[in-house]
């Protein structure tokens, strides 16, 4: 592991950056962000590309509204991306080695990392939160998360109801997702000692449901134009280091009908040295469960703007100009931009 860097933070020190995922949005959630000075601009140019007023959709529309998978995917993402152009803006000084996203959050994510441009960010995330809402709508399904357990139990009881683990999220947290019938009837039999929570959410995402978005998705990032990342990049699929751009593009599209392994993330964002997370808005459910599976860790969840002082201190103290703590081989810049409660049920698309 490369520890070594020439700016920034404390010799021996990682930075996570950690991008969240659908479930996290809460009605309002971007009115504080908008006394923000650029942040409504940014946010307005995303939205242009999205096709969708996410300006309204961050302060004005209701739950329901944004539980949209169409809805809610886009808004993560411009969220995301638009805290992050105010968080780091166009400095080259210190910044994350590490990021990582959920689901959808890992396209915030390969934004920062410089693998996809925020206009590539965007197209990529309208069509995937459309495609998803339109196998979402072939049959009705959804998603339930278990909390607690012997996880080779609920692992059974899955199987038993026909359920697919679509998140293994660590820290004694798993997401069943299938039909409601099969939801239905893991809430009447669930495992011992574990507690079913059904999620609001529009799917079975990650999911063999979610096949005809993947195919919608090749076709088209055929002819996007990728780099490698610039920073240590983790792929959902299995937690390790993606080593080029068109790798990265690739987990991103098989991404949407596979399980997202947030405990083998975290395992690694542990096995880098990470000695830092801090959590792009909407925050806090990453935050939660690194708190209970990464002790020893400093974290920050930025959800409005009073957290930004706190997380340029801590970017200060911890992040470097650059750096590749997985010894990918990437020395490239980061892209300019990027793109609580432990118990609480984390994203799931």
């Amino acid at each position: 592991m490369t520890t070594s860097h020439t700016e920034g933070g404390k010799a021996g020190t990682v930075l996570a950056i950690l991008c969240p995922g659908q479930g996290s949005q809460t009605p309002g959630f971007l009115a504080p962000w908008l006394e923000v000075p650029g942040f409504r601009d940014r946010l307005e140019a995303l939205s242009e590309t999205a096709a969708l007023d996410l300006v309204a959709h961050g302060t004005t529309s209701d739950a329901q509204t944004i539980k949209d998978t169409a809805v809610a995917q886009p808004l993560i993402v411009g969220a995301g991306l638009a805290a992050a152009s105010v968080l780091f803006g166009e400095e080259t000084g210190a910044r994350g080695q590490v990021t990582a996203g959920h689901s959808v959050g890992e396209i915030t994510a390969s934004a920062f990392a410089g693998v996809l441009s925020d206009h590539d960010a965007m197209v990529f995330v309208r069509e995937r939160g459309a495609g998803m809402a339109a196998a979402s709508a072939l049959t009705p399904t959804g998603m339930s998360a278990v909390l607690g357990g012997d996880p080779q139990e609920v692992a059974e009881v899955l199987g038993r109801h026909g359920l697919t683990a679509a998140n293994a999220n660590g820290a004694g947290q798993t997401v069943a997702a299938g039909t409601l019938e099969q939801l239905a009837a893991l809430a009447g039999d669930p495992p011992a000692k574990a507690r079913v929570i059904p999620l609001q959410v529009a799917g079975a995402f990650h999911t063999r449901h979610m096949a005809p978005a993947v195919e919608a998705l090749r076709r088209l990032t055929a002819d996007f134009d990728v780099s490698d990342p610039g920073v240590t990049l983790l792929s959902n699929s299995d937690g390790r280091p993606v080593s080029g751009g068109e790798e990265a593009l690739a987990r991103l599209v098989r991404q949407v009908s596979s399980p997202v392994r947030w405990d083998e993330c975290m395992r690694t964002m542990v096995d880098l040295g990470v000695t830092a997370v801090l959590e792009l808005p909407p925050a806090g459910t990453l935050v939660g469960l690194a708190k209970r599976a990464m002790p020893g860790v400093a974290t920050l969840a930025v959800k409005t703007p009073d957290d930004l002082d706190a997380a340029r201190s801590l970017i200060a103290e911890h992040g470097h100009a650059g750096g590749d703590p997985a010894g990918t081989g990437s020395t490239k810049p980061a892209a300019s931009t990027a793109a609580s409660d432990p118990t609480t049920p984390s994203q799931e698309a």
